[in-house]
């Protein structure tokens, strides 16, 4: 008996496994549709289907045998009273809204008020950039402001260098200037000396072959109508004046030696030159001329002393151009 009803019980828990299999079976096999179908939403499932001929004997018993009896389930507990609650008053509703009255279809539409602009809210990053941005162009600025500054003081450097090279050229010309003109005054005062040395060399000579011509020759008689000689004082006195007037002058290179001008001195007693005059035909140029004027006033106050009885006034000397 016992064996009996084991068997059964064996057999209708195999036959609920079975359908429960099958039943499971079913719903995979739905839901793997559903997933076929929609493949996005999940991967399909795999399910094994299990022919009931090839269980065995003792899987057939467990699903054909009857379920184990359920123990009976625990007493429920007695339900507590409910609390009693306050009635709720319930709002009212609100009244029905009325309907908007249809608008036709040629009316005008009212404008649509123009939505609000949105104001963009300011970007530090910008504003950040924005600031590096100017800083950096104002020290860009600042430093060409400095390169042109530096480049006006380098040229304000130059230029004031140059003009300082061009004072000590300058300068440096001038005393080369000088000291050419210093030479040459050097040079003509060496030749002036040595020209007044060759001529009182050559009037010591005259002086001294007049002076031997004169103690050779017997004593003359004065001329006549001048019986105290005084033609040789008018000599004597005619030399010294050509020689106080040789002695201050220099030869220019376009008056020949020995060449002969006429000249006219008015002097006061003393030997004080007054004025100088040339003859017409004096062959000296302007040069000339005026160099022999300026020995004149030179070699003033003339020979005098010792000449007081030949003296005159207004003198007619015959200039004989020398070297000294």
């Amino acid at each position: 008996m016992r064996q009996q009803r084991a068997d059964t019980v064996q057999a209708v828990v195999l036959a609920l496994g079975l359908h429960v299999l099958l039943v499971l079976l079913l719903v995979f096999g739905l839901d793997w549709t559903q997933r076929r179908a929609e493949p996005a939403f999940g991967s399909p499932v795999t399910a094994d289907i299990i022919d009931p001929d090839a269980l065995t004997a003792a899987q057939r018993r467990a699903l054909t045998a009857e379920p184990a009896p359920l123990p009976d389930p625990p007493p429920q507990p007695e339900p507590m009273p409910e609390p009693e609650s306050e009635p709720v008053e319930e709002e009212a509703a609100p009244p029905p809204q009325p309907l908007p009255a249809p608008v036709p279809e040629d009316a005008e539409v009212a404008p649509q008020p123009r939505p609000q602009e949105r104001v963009p809210e300011p970007d530090t990053v910008d504003q950040d950039a924005a600031r590096r941005e100017a800083e950096s162009e104002l020290r860009a600025e600042r430093e060409q402001e400095e390169r042109r500054r530096q480049e006006q003081l380098d040229l304000t450097e130059r230029k004031r260098q140059e003009e300082a090279e061009q004072r000590r050229r300058l300068a440096q010309q001038q005393r080369q200037e000088e000291l050419r003109k210093l030479q040459a005054e050097r040079e003509r005062i060496r030749r002036e000396a040595e020209q007044a040395e060759q001529r009182l060399k050559q009037i010591a000579d005259a002086r001294a072959r007049q002076a031997a011509e004169a103690a050779s020759a017997p004593a003359a008689s004065p001329p006549p109508g001048r019986p105290d000689g005084s033609s040789d004082l008018a000599a004597k006195y005619a030399a010294a004046l050509q020689e106080a007037i040789a002695r201050q002058w220099t030869r220019p290179d376009n008056v020949a030696i020995g060449q002969r001008c006429r000249i006219y001195i008015t002097q006061l007693p003393g030997g004080e030159v007054m004025d100088v005059e040339f003859d017409a035909a004096c062959p000296y140029d302007a040069l000339g001329r005026r160099s022999v004027e300026a020995a004149v006033r030179r070699a003033a106050p003339l020979p005098y002393a010792g000449f007081e009885d030949v003296f005159n006034r207004r003198l007619n000397l015959n200039f004989v151009a020398q070297d000294r």
